[in-house]
Protein backbone atom coordinates (compact mmCIF):
# COMPACT_ATOMS: atom_id res chain seq x y z
CA UNK A 1 0.00 0.00 0.00
CA UNK A 2 1.46 3.02 -1.06
CA UNK A 3 1.55 6.23 1.40
CA UNK A 4 1.41 9.83 1.48
CA UNK A 5 5.31 10.36 1.44
CA UNK A 6 5.10 8.04 -2.30
CA UNK A 7 2.94 10.54 -4.18
CA UNK A 8 4.68 14.07 -4.98
CA UNK A 9 0.86 14.95 -5.92
CA UNK A 10 -2.80 14.16 -4.65
CA UNK A 11 -4.24 15.47 -8.14
CA UNK A 12 -1.57 16.32 -11.52
CA UNK A 13 -3.56 18.31 -14.19
CA UNK A 14 -1.72 17.41 -17.63
CA UNK A 15 -2.52 20.34 -19.53
CA UNK A 16 -2.23 24.44 -19.71
CA UNK A 17 -5.32 25.11 -21.27
CA UNK A 18 -8.90 26.66 -20.61
CA UNK A 19 -10.78 23.99 -19.10
CA UNK A 20 -7.45 22.53 -17.45
CA UNK A 21 -6.80 25.87 -15.56
CA UNK A 22 -10.55 26.38 -14.73
CA UNK A 23 -10.42 22.53 -13.08
CA UNK A 24 -7.23 23.81 -11.10
CA UNK A 25 -9.39 26.81 -10.22
CA UNK A 26 -12.52 24.75 -8.82
CA UNK A 27 -9.76 22.26 -6.75
CA UNK A 28 -8.58 25.58 -4.61
CA UNK A 29 -8.85 25.47 -1.07
CA UNK A 30 -10.06 21.54 -1.04
CA UNK A 31 -7.07 20.31 0.87
CA UNK A 32 -5.20 18.26 -2.06
CA UNK A 33 -1.93 18.97 -3.05
CA UNK A 34 -2.86 20.13 -6.69
CA UNK A 35 -0.02 20.44 -9.68
CA UNK A 36 -0.63 21.77 -13.06
CA UNK A 37 1.68 21.12 -16.21
CA UNK A 38 1.83 23.53 -18.66
CA UNK A 39 3.93 23.42 -21.78
CA UNK A 40 4.44 26.90 -22.36
CA UNK A 41 4.67 30.46 -19.85
CA UNK A 42 1.88 32.89 -20.02
CA UNK A 43 3.49 34.86 -22.18
CA UNK A 44 3.60 32.56 -24.74
CA UNK A 45 0.24 31.63 -24.88
CA UNK A 46 -1.14 28.48 -23.33
CA UNK A 47 -3.22 26.19 -25.80
CA UNK A 48 -6.56 27.74 -26.60
CA UNK A 49 -5.40 31.38 -25.47
CA UNK A 50 -6.00 32.83 -28.52
CA UNK A 51 -8.68 34.95 -30.60
CA UNK A 52 -11.37 32.42 -31.22
CA UNK A 53 -14.36 33.47 -30.13
CA UNK A 54 -16.46 31.72 -27.39
CA UNK A 55 -20.07 31.87 -26.54
CA UNK A 56 -20.54 30.54 -23.25
CA UNK A 57 -23.81 29.43 -21.88
CA UNK A 58 -25.44 30.96 -18.87
CA UNK A 59 -24.48 28.51 -16.37
CA UNK A 60 -20.62 28.40 -17.61
CA UNK A 61 -20.95 32.64 -16.78
CA UNK A 62 -22.80 31.54 -13.68
CA UNK A 63 -19.71 29.09 -12.80
CA UNK A 64 -16.64 31.18 -14.07
CA UNK A 65 -18.22 33.91 -11.67
CA UNK A 66 -18.18 31.89 -8.77
CA UNK A 67 -14.77 31.02 -9.36
CA UNK A 68 -13.99 34.51 -9.17
CA UNK A 69 -12.47 34.42 -13.31
CA UNK A 70 -15.10 36.20 -15.08
CA UNK A 71 -14.60 39.53 -12.68
CA UNK A 72 -11.08 39.01 -14.15
CA UNK A 73 -12.32 39.64 -17.53
CA UNK A 74 -10.30 42.42 -19.70
CA UNK A 75 -13.28 42.58 -21.54
CA UNK A 76 -17.18 41.89 -20.31
CA UNK A 77 -18.98 39.13 -21.99
CA UNK A 78 -20.76 40.48 -24.56
CA UNK A 79 -24.56 39.43 -23.84
CA UNK A 80 -26.34 37.13 -26.33
CA UNK A 81 -29.76 37.78 -26.07
CA UNK A 82 -31.38 36.55 -28.66
CA UNK A 83 -29.95 33.26 -31.76
CA UNK A 84 -31.48 33.27 -34.95
CA UNK A 85 -31.13 29.80 -37.04
CA UNK A 86 -31.66 29.50 -40.76
CA UNK A 87 -30.32 27.40 -43.54
CA UNK A 88 -30.26 28.24 -47.32
CA UNK A 89 -32.95 26.68 -49.15
CA UNK A 90 -35.19 25.90 -46.32
CA UNK A 91 -38.24 27.59 -45.41
CA UNK A 92 -38.80 28.75 -41.94
CA UNK A 93 -36.64 29.44 -39.19
CA UNK A 94 -36.05 30.02 -35.61
CA UNK A 95 -35.65 33.03 -33.48
CA UNK A 96 -34.97 32.29 -29.21
CA UNK A 97 -35.67 35.58 -26.88
CA UNK A 98 -33.69 35.05 -23.72
CA UNK A 99 -36.93 37.40 -22.43
CA UNK A 100 -39.48 34.84 -23.04
CA UNK A 101 -37.77 32.66 -20.93
CA UNK A 102 -37.40 34.54 -18.04
CA UNK A 103 -33.83 35.66 -18.75
CA UNK A 104 -31.66 38.73 -19.54
CA UNK A 105 -29.31 36.54 -21.88
CA UNK A 106 -28.51 32.72 -22.92
CA UNK A 107 -24.95 33.76 -21.65
CA UNK A 108 -22.31 35.55 -23.50
CA UNK A 109 -19.08 36.04 -26.02
CA UNK A 110 -15.63 35.96 -24.89
CA UNK A 111 -12.12 35.74 -26.38
CA UNK A 112 -10.56 32.61 -25.62
CA UNK A 113 -7.34 34.82 -25.08
CA UNK A 114 -9.04 37.30 -22.40
CA UNK A 115 -10.47 34.19 -21.09
CA UNK A 116 -7.03 32.80 -20.52
CA UNK A 117 -5.52 35.68 -19.20
CA UNK A 118 -8.46 35.93 -16.44
CA UNK A 119 -7.70 32.46 -15.42
CA UNK A 120 -4.04 32.72 -15.79
CA UNK A 121 -4.52 35.94 -13.04
CA UNK A 122 -7.17 33.26 -10.99
CA UNK A 123 -4.59 30.54 -10.57
CA UNK A 124 -1.85 33.32 -9.57
CA UNK A 125 -3.94 33.68 -6.52
CA UNK A 126 -4.64 29.64 -5.84
CA UNK A 127 -1.76 29.37 -2.63
CA UNK A 128 -0.63 25.77 -2.88
CA UNK A 129 -0.89 25.07 -6.63
CA UNK A 130 1.93 23.61 -7.75
CA UNK A 131 2.98 25.10 -11.44
CA UNK A 132 5.40 23.00 -13.53
CA UNK A 133 5.90 25.05 -16.37
CA UNK A 134 6.97 25.39 -19.35
CA UNK A 135 7.48 21.75 -19.28
CA UNK A 136 7.10 19.20 -21.86
CA UNK A 137 5.69 15.54 -20.85
CA UNK A 138 7.69 13.07 -22.17
CA UNK A 139 6.51 9.88 -21.26
CA UNK A 140 3.31 8.41 -18.84
CA UNK A 141 3.17 5.44 -17.08
CA UNK A 142 0.00 3.91 -16.27
CA UNK A 143 -0.25 3.16 -12.27
CA UNK A 144 -2.90 1.15 -10.52
CA UNK A 145 -1.33 2.53 -6.84
CA UNK A 146 0.37 6.05 -8.71
CA UNK A 147 0.48 6.70 -11.73
CA UNK A 148 3.71 8.36 -13.12
CA UNK A 149 4.93 10.98 -15.50
CA UNK A 150 8.13 11.96 -17.24
CA UNK A 151 8.66 15.59 -17.41
CA UNK A 152 11.59 17.48 -19.22
CA UNK A 153 11.30 21.46 -18.25
CA UNK A 154 13.91 24.32 -17.29
CA UNK A 155 14.76 22.27 -14.35
CA UNK A 156 15.91 19.27 -16.38
CA UNK A 157 14.18 15.99 -16.71
CA UNK A 158 12.11 14.95 -13.41
CA UNK A 159 9.75 12.00 -12.71
CA UNK A 160 5.95 12.76 -10.88
CA UNK A 161 3.97 10.30 -9.06
CA UNK A 162 0.27 11.97 -8.04
CA UNK A 163 -2.67 9.91 -6.77
CA UNK A 164 -4.63 10.92 -9.44
CA UNK A 165 -4.03 12.07 -13.03
CA UNK A 166 -6.52 14.48 -14.79
CA UNK A 167 -5.45 14.55 -19.17
CA UNK A 168 -6.67 17.87 -19.95
CA UNK A 169 -3.97 17.77 -22.25
CA UNK A 170 -6.17 18.47 -25.57
CA UNK A 171 -7.41 16.09 -28.95
CA UNK A 172 -4.50 14.01 -29.10
CA UNK A 173 -4.25 12.98 -25.39
CA UNK A 174 -0.54 11.37 -24.22
CA UNK A 175 -2.60 10.32 -21.27
CA UNK A 176 -5.39 8.88 -23.33
CA UNK A 177 -3.23 7.10 -25.48
CA UNK A 178 -0.81 5.40 -22.95
CA UNK A 179 -3.93 4.13 -20.66
CA UNK A 180 -4.81 2.41 -23.79
CA UNK A 181 -8.41 4.78 -24.15
CA UNK A 182 -9.58 4.08 -27.97
CA UNK A 183 -11.48 6.97 -29.91
CA UNK A 184 -14.60 7.46 -32.63
CA UNK A 185 -13.41 9.87 -34.67
CA UNK A 186 -15.00 11.61 -37.69
CA UNK A 187 -13.73 14.00 -39.97
CA UNK A 188 -15.73 16.43 -41.51
CA UNK A 189 -13.74 17.04 -44.36
CA UNK A 190 -13.63 21.21 -43.34
CA UNK A 191 -11.87 23.58 -42.07
CA UNK A 192 -13.47 26.18 -39.52
CA UNK A 193 -12.72 29.96 -40.67
CA UNK A 194 -12.38 32.33 -38.01
CA UNK A 195 -12.01 35.89 -37.57
CA UNK A 196 -13.68 39.62 -36.57
CA UNK A 197 -15.47 41.38 -38.85
CA UNK A 198 -17.96 44.86 -38.41
CA UNK A 199 -20.93 45.37 -40.72
CA UNK A 200 -23.04 48.43 -41.46
CA UNK A 201 -25.16 47.31 -38.25
CA UNK A 202 -23.75 47.57 -34.80
CA UNK A 203 -24.75 44.42 -32.61
CA UNK A 204 -28.01 44.32 -30.88
CA UNK A 205 -26.99 40.92 -28.84
CA UNK A 206 -28.55 38.26 -31.51
CA UNK A 207 -26.18 35.35 -32.09
CA UNK A 208 -27.31 34.15 -35.81
CA UNK A 209 -26.12 30.50 -36.84
CA UNK A 210 -26.57 29.82 -40.73
CA UNK A 211 -26.54 26.24 -42.33
CA UNK A 212 -25.68 25.56 -45.78
CA UNK A 213 -24.69 22.19 -47.44
CA UNK A 214 -20.94 23.99 -47.82
CA UNK A 215 -21.17 24.04 -43.87
CA UNK A 216 -22.28 26.58 -41.20
CA UNK A 217 -21.42 30.40 -40.98
CA UNK A 218 -22.28 32.15 -37.72
CA UNK A 219 -22.11 35.94 -36.00
CA UNK A 220 -21.38 36.05 -32.47
CA UNK A 221 -22.03 39.78 -30.94
CA UNK A 222 -18.98 41.05 -29.64
CA UNK A 223 -18.07 43.93 -27.41
CA UNK A 224 -16.52 47.21 -29.36
CA UNK A 225 -19.34 46.88 -31.82
CA UNK A 226 -17.97 44.07 -34.18
CA UNK A 227 -18.99 40.23 -34.68
CA UNK A 228 -16.83 37.26 -34.21
CA UNK A 229 -17.38 35.19 -37.22
CA UNK A 230 -17.11 31.76 -38.37
CA UNK A 231 -17.21 29.99 -41.69
CA UNK A 232 -16.91 26.56 -42.54
CA UNK A 233 -15.36 25.57 -46.06
CA UNK A 234 -14.56 22.23 -47.78
CA UNK A 235 -11.29 20.95 -46.60
CA UNK A 236 -9.67 21.68 -50.15
CA UNK A 237 -10.85 24.62 -50.62
CA UNK A 238 -9.61 25.76 -47.51
CA UNK A 239 -5.98 27.03 -48.04
CA UNK A 240 -7.47 29.45 -51.21
CA UNK A 241 -10.01 30.86 -48.61
CA UNK A 242 -7.52 31.92 -46.32
CA UNK A 243 -5.45 33.40 -48.59
CA UNK A 244 -8.64 35.90 -50.26
CA UNK A 245 -7.87 39.61 -49.90
CA UNK A 246 -9.99 41.45 -47.27
CA UNK A 247 -12.44 42.33 -49.57
CA UNK A 248 -13.03 39.58 -51.23
CA UNK A 249 -13.47 37.15 -48.09
CA UNK A 250 -15.54 39.79 -46.89
CA UNK A 251 -17.85 39.00 -50.38
CA UNK A 252 -17.24 35.58 -49.63
CA UNK A 253 -18.85 35.48 -46.35
CA UNK A 254 -21.82 38.26 -47.05
CA UNK A 255 -22.90 35.83 -50.10
CA UNK A 256 -22.42 32.60 -47.40
CA UNK A 257 -24.09 34.30 -44.59
CA UNK A 258 -26.21 36.53 -46.59
CA UNK A 259 -27.74 40.22 -45.19
CA UNK A 260 -29.45 39.76 -42.36
CA UNK A 261 -26.90 41.49 -39.90
CA UNK A 262 -26.15 43.92 -42.90
CA UNK A 263 -23.49 44.32 -44.81
CA UNK A 264 -20.21 43.33 -44.11
CA UNK A 265 -17.54 46.44 -43.92
CA UNK A 266 -14.32 44.94 -42.62
CA UNK A 267 -12.91 41.83 -41.92
CA UNK A 268 -10.08 41.13 -39.66
CA UNK A 269 -7.32 38.73 -39.59
CA UNK A 270 -8.31 34.70 -40.50
CA UNK A 271 -7.24 31.74 -38.90
CA UNK A 272 -8.49 28.07 -39.50
CA UNK A 273 -9.06 25.22 -37.60
CA UNK A 274 -10.03 21.57 -39.11
CA UNK A 275 -13.37 20.01 -38.02
CA UNK A 276 -12.60 16.82 -37.08
CA UNK A 277 -15.18 14.73 -33.94
CA UNK A 278 -12.93 12.89 -31.40
CA UNK A 279 -14.27 11.19 -28.89
CA UNK A 280 -12.61 8.63 -26.08
CA UNK A 281 -14.61 5.57 -25.32
CA UNK A 282 -14.28 5.60 -21.87
CA UNK A 283 -13.43 8.70 -19.54
CA UNK A 284 -11.57 7.08 -16.66
CA UNK A 285 -8.58 4.29 -16.01
CA UNK A 286 -6.73 3.43 -12.85
CA UNK A 287 -5.89 6.50 -11.16
CA UNK A 288 -6.67 8.66 -14.10
CA UNK A 289 -9.61 10.82 -15.94
CA UNK A 290 -10.12 12.49 -18.85
CA UNK A 291 -11.88 16.29 -18.88
CA UNK A 292 -12.63 18.86 -21.64
CA UNK A 293 -10.96 17.71 -25.48
CA UNK A 294 -8.95 14.84 -24.17
CA UNK A 295 -12.35 13.51 -23.70
CA UNK A 296 -14.28 14.49 -26.58
CA UNK A 297 -13.39 17.48 -29.22
CA UNK A 298 -16.82 18.69 -30.95
CA UNK A 299 -17.89 20.06 -34.09
CA UNK A 300 -18.13 23.47 -32.99
CA UNK A 301 -22.02 23.68 -34.17
CA UNK A 302 -24.28 24.98 -31.59
CA UNK A 303 -21.16 26.29 -29.26
CA UNK A 304 -21.32 23.35 -26.78
CA UNK A 305 -17.23 22.53 -26.88
CA UNK A 306 -15.82 24.68 -24.00
CA UNK A 307 -19.28 24.46 -22.48
CA UNK A 308 -18.85 20.53 -21.85
CA UNK A 309 -15.81 20.61 -21.19
CA UNK A 310 -16.26 23.32 -18.34
CA UNK A 311 -19.14 21.35 -16.81
CA UNK A 312 -16.35 18.40 -16.89
CA UNK A 313 -13.93 20.37 -14.83
CA UNK A 314 -16.82 21.55 -12.44
CA UNK A 315 -18.22 17.86 -11.95
CA UNK A 316 -14.93 16.50 -11.48
CA UNK A 317 -14.09 18.83 -8.59
CA UNK A 318 -17.60 18.20 -6.91
CA UNK A 319 -17.10 14.51 -7.29
CA UNK A 320 -13.51 13.83 -5.60
CA UNK A 321 -13.59 13.75 -1.79
CA UNK A 322 -11.43 12.22 0.74
CA UNK A 323 -8.22 12.16 1.06
CA UNK A 324 -7.31 9.91 -1.40
CA UNK A 325 -9.14 11.60 -4.86
CA UNK A 326 -8.16 8.72 -7.25
CA UNK A 327 -10.33 6.17 -5.77
CA UNK A 328 -12.02 3.69 -8.24
CA UNK A 329 -15.80 4.61 -6.72
CA UNK A 330 -14.56 8.32 -7.16
CA UNK A 331 -13.64 7.91 -10.88
CA UNK A 332 -17.10 5.86 -11.58
CA UNK A 333 -19.19 8.18 -9.86
CA UNK A 334 -17.65 10.21 -11.97
CA UNK A 335 -17.83 8.98 -15.11
CA UNK A 336 -21.63 7.80 -14.45
CA UNK A 337 -22.33 11.84 -13.69
CA UNK A 338 -21.01 13.41 -16.99
CA UNK A 339 -22.86 10.04 -19.26
CA UNK A 340 -26.06 11.49 -20.08
CA UNK A 341 -24.93 15.16 -20.56
CA UNK A 342 -22.15 13.81 -22.61
CA UNK A 343 -24.32 11.75 -24.67
CA UNK A 344 -26.56 14.49 -25.34
CA UNK A 345 -24.14 16.76 -25.99
CA UNK A 346 -22.50 14.67 -28.78
CA UNK A 347 -26.02 14.05 -30.34
CA UNK A 348 -26.86 17.54 -30.36
CA UNK A 349 -23.53 18.43 -32.10
CA UNK A 350 -22.78 16.08 -34.71
CA UNK A 351 -26.42 15.21 -35.36
CA UNK A 352 -27.25 19.23 -36.55
CA UNK A 353 -23.75 19.33 -38.37
CA UNK A 354 -24.99 16.18 -40.64
CA UNK A 355 -28.52 17.12 -40.80
CA UNK A 356 -28.01 20.45 -41.59
CA UNK A 357 -25.39 19.22 -44.43
CA UNK A 358 -27.53 17.12 -45.82
CA UNK A 359 -28.78 17.90 -49.31
CA UNK A 360 -31.40 15.55 -50.01
CA UNK A 361 -35.04 16.65 -50.65
CA UNK A 362 -36.78 14.58 -47.79
CA UNK A 363 -34.36 16.33 -45.32
CA UNK A 364 -35.28 19.92 -47.24
CA UNK A 365 -38.77 19.18 -46.07
CA UNK A 366 -37.70 17.71 -42.77
CA UNK A 367 -35.77 20.73 -41.84
CA UNK A 368 -37.85 23.49 -42.54
CA UNK A 369 -40.91 21.40 -41.78
CA UNK A 370 -38.81 21.45 -37.76
CA UNK A 371 -37.88 24.77 -38.06
CA UNK A 372 -41.20 25.89 -38.74
CA UNK A 373 -42.53 24.19 -35.94
CA UNK A 374 -39.45 25.29 -33.22
CA UNK A 375 -40.78 28.44 -34.39
CA UNK A 376 -44.37 28.26 -33.59
CA UNK A 377 -45.21 25.32 -30.98
CA UNK A 378 -45.36 26.56 -27.43
CA UNK A 379 -42.62 24.82 -25.37
CA UNK A 380 -41.26 22.57 -28.06
CA UNK A 381 -37.84 24.91 -28.22
CA UNK A 382 -37.40 24.47 -24.35
CA UNK A 383 -34.80 21.70 -24.94
CA UNK A 384 -33.26 24.07 -27.73
CA UNK A 385 -33.12 26.91 -25.04
CA UNK A 386 -31.76 25.19 -22.04
CA UNK A 387 -28.85 23.44 -23.64
CA UNK A 388 -28.13 27.02 -24.99
CA UNK A 389 -28.01 28.20 -21.28
CA UNK A 390 -25.73 25.15 -20.63
CA UNK A 391 -28.68 23.70 -18.39
CA UNK A 392 -29.51 19.73 -19.25
CA UNK A 393 -32.90 18.92 -19.97
CA UNK A 394 -35.11 21.79 -19.03
CA UNK A 395 -34.32 24.57 -17.28
CA UNK A 396 -34.17 24.07 -13.17
CA UNK A 397 -37.12 26.03 -11.32
CA UNK A 398 -35.01 27.78 -9.08
CA UNK A 399 -33.30 29.22 -11.68
CA UNK A 400 -36.19 30.61 -14.10
CA UNK A 401 -36.55 34.04 -11.79
CA UNK A 402 -33.32 35.72 -12.39
CA UNK A 403 -30.02 36.69 -14.74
Amino acid sequence: MAHQDDFDHDILILGGGLVGSALACALHGRGWRVSQVEASLPQDGAPGFDERKLALALASLNALQALDVLPRLATPPAPIRRVQVSRVGDFGSVRLEASDHGREQFGGVVLARELGQALESRLRDCDGLVRHRPARVTAVHPGAEGPEVQLDGEAGARRLRTRLLVAADGTRSLVRAAHGIGVREHDYGQTLLVCSLATDQAPDGTAYERFSAQGPVALLPMAGGHYGAICAVAREEAAQVLALSDADYAAYFQQRFGWRAGRVRRVGARSGYPLVQVVAERLTAPRCVLVGNAAQTLHPIGAQGFNLGLRDALTLAETLSGADPGQPALLAAYAQARSEDRAQTLAFSDGLARATANASFPMHVLRSMGLLALGQVPGLADPLVAGAMGFRGRVPALSRGGA
